[in-house]
């Protein structure tokens, strides 16, 4: 009799709970109905089903992948982000849900038109535009393959005729003003890199991960030219690592950025730097 998705499920659990891993339960399932080819929310239902001889390989197959510390999402090829799903590669940083502070403080706001530099698989922009359908947008990134994977996940969504995609290194090849400026940039210090979780120095882009530097260098950027890009009133968001909030802080009260402060996330670590341009909107 050939195994059910019951048995599939307890093997799973066992091999990666041997394996080390810290959920295995969890990724056991997301792992199972993948291979299955079901909603998540439907293995429940699923589970006195037989597998197929292809459904059995596959989910072998995955569980090997997560023994070794690849992530579920780059398995499974996408990630749950503010209830939408997104397509996540190896050329893209797998979306974090700390990330969605940084949304949910942006929609706490009108604006019109925005900018998300180092856009990845396009997830901040692409759930801001498709929060608020009257606006627009642009996401830049240095990488082409980062780029197509954005532009799959703005069409998935509805939003590709409002999102304009751009290859520039941070505001180089940017011109305008926006009403709001997001981003989640690299910002591990190089000399963090060795300690981070495999499943995140093994399987991101390293060039998203670090700036081979004290971690800070793309704020010192992205301060120093946001004035030119940013309309009277308007805001900058970006995400922070949870020690970097006063040294953030510090650096966009330094560029002449108004009304500076710092977010937390939903377990009150720092996540989050918002500033405004002096001046009223005009939106």
């Amino acid at each position: 009799m050939s195994p059910t998705a019951r048995d599939a499920l307890a093997e799973g659990i066992a091999h990666l709970r041997d394996a080390g891993i810290d959920t295995p339960e969890r990724d056991a399932r997301a792992l199972l109905a993948g291979a299955m080819g079901i909603p998540r929310d439907r293995l429940s239902l699923e589970l006195g089903q037989p597998l197929s001889e292809s459904q059995k390989g596959i989910y072998g197959q995955m569980l090997a992948q997560r023994s070794s510390r690849k992530p579920v999402a780059k398995i499974l090829g996408r990630r749950l982000f503010w209830d939408r799903w997104f397509e996540v590669t190896a050329d893209t940083l797998d979306p974090r849900p700390e990330t969605e502070s940084l949304i949910a403080l942006a929609l706490e706001k009108p604006f019109a038109n925005l900018l998300d530099l180092g856009t990845g698989t396009g997830c901040i922009a692409v759930t801001l535009l498709a929060e608020r359908p009257g606006a627009r947008g642009v996401a830049t990134d240095v990488s082409k393959a980062a780029l197509a994977v954005a532009g799959q996940n703005a069409a998935a969504h509805g939003v590709a005729d409002r999102l304009s995609l751009q290859v520039s290194d941070w505001f180089a090849d940017v011109t305008g003003t926006f009403d709001l400026i997001v981003s989640n940039p690299p910002y591990i210090a190089l000399d963090e890199m060795p300690n981070l979780a495999p499943e995140v120095r093994d399987h991101d882009p390293e060039g998203a991960l670090t700036d081979h530097g004290d971690g800070l260098s793309a704020y010192r950027t992205i301060a120093a030219a946001a004035a030119r890009f940013l309309r009277p009133g308007g805001r900058l968001l970006v995400e922070i690592g949870a020690t970097q909030g006063e040294l953030v802080r510090e650096i966009f009260t330094a560029a002449g950025l108004d009304a500076v402060d710092i977010g937390t996330d939903l377990v009150g670590r720092h996540r989050v730097v918002s500033a405004l341009m002096k001046g009223q909107s005009d939106t």
